[in-house]
């Protein structure tokens, strides 16, 4: 394996110019940078971690933190980060909150231990002073989830008025007797969908039926599940609202395991429009979210944390779009077959 001398050799240089033509340091000559690169590039020559870590005490690779790696919203999350990690030559390394043997402090003790320059949470469900107190130290940016009243730096959406919005289109197709599959409601996904979901109904004199709200957990397993009791009731609603895309198609399966067609039966929705909202049938109707921009935008937070670099605001709220798709029926109230985004 060669060594940072032998690169010194090949381009005819000392080793201290490699060194500070491999920090990127402005100092060094053009012609004799291009002989480093040329000699690196020659011999394959890979620096070494450990000992660029030793030089400036930083590692070059962050920690991001999902919730649950198996649901397919966050690939795109995950590759928005990933893209611009690549590009500023950030290494980047990826904790499964759901997995069974997650330790929920060993992600801080890596900052805490330097073992990684920086920290993106895509969940807030940790104790959220810890988070708090570190945040005053280290450098950590939330995503996809928030917490209300602190001056961490956030990238979401709106959930609330997404959900508001969802909800009231679905009033503006004529269903009265609209249920809804929350998240979890020790999240704040679940909360504020539920929020949007109520406002709605209140705005427009509906009443909010207790029994038509019933809690799942964002799998495809439990929409399915919460379905069959939504279905199983002497009133059963005409259209539902699922929290999530996973819960929507389980709830579709669901509705299909009692015979009933979507949407000539009743209407299903969704939110998150993950890839293949696009591609079940029926088309699920659903809240996008950029979650590409959201993992860009979380990045490209936190490289100006760690870069010192002072921030104009913290909060930042990313447009959605509803995706109005078959699921729905609007075809079948206005004889538009086409998908189109509201």
């Amino acid at each position: 394996m060669p060594t940072i001398k032998d690169v010194a050799k090949q381009a005819n240089v000392s080793v201290a110019t490699v060194s500070r033509v491999l920090s990127k340091a402005d100092t060094v000559s053009e012609k004799n940078t291009q002989s480093v690169l040329e000699a690196v590039e020659k011999l394959n020559y890979k620096p070494n971690a450990l000992g660029r870590y030793l030089r400036t005490a930083h590692t070059k690779t962050i920690l991001v933190v999902v919730p649950d790696i198996t649901n397919p919203f966050f690939s795109n999350v995950m590759k928005g980060i990933q893209t611009l990690a690549n590009e500023r030559e950030y290494d980047v390394l990826v904790m499964d909150a759901e997995h069974a043997h997650f330790d929920t402090m060993k992600c801080f003790d890596m900052l805490e231990q330097k073992q990684v320059d920086g920290l993106i949470m895509l969940t807030s469900r940790f104790d959220q002073q810890t988070l708090i107190d570190l945040s005053a130290e280290h450098s950590i940016v939330l995503a996809c989830e928030y917490l209300e009243g602190t001056t961490i730096p956030t990238v979401s959406i709106d959930n609330v008025s997404a959900a508001r919005k969802m909800t009231e289109y679905l009033i503006d197709l004529a269903y009265t007797n609209i249920a809804h599959i929350t998240g979890p409601m020790e999240t704040v996904l679940g909360i504020d969908r539920l929020r949007g979901f109520k406002q709605a109904l209140q705005a427009r004199s509906i009443p909010v039926k207790t029994s038509y709200i019933q809690e799942g957990d964002f799998s495809v397993d439990s929409g399915y599940n919460v379905m069959f009791k939504l279905l199983a009731m002497e009133d059963r609603p005409d259209a539902v609202f699922a929290a999530n895309d996973e819960m929507a198609m389980g709830a579709i399966n669901a509705a299909k395991a009692f015979d009933l067609k979507v949407p000539e039966d009743i209407a299903i929705v969704g939110f998150d429009d993950i890839r293949m909202a696009s591609m079940f049938t029926p088309q699920l109707t659903t809240v996008s979210q950029p979650t590409f921009d959201i993992g860009q935008k979380s990045m490209s937070l936190l490289l100006d944390l760690l870069n010192k670099k002072p921030l104009t605001q913290s909060q930042f709220v990313l447009e959605n779009t509803l995706m109005v798709r078959d699921s729905c029926g609007h075809h079948l109230k206005t004889k538009d077959d086409t998908e189109s985004p509201v």
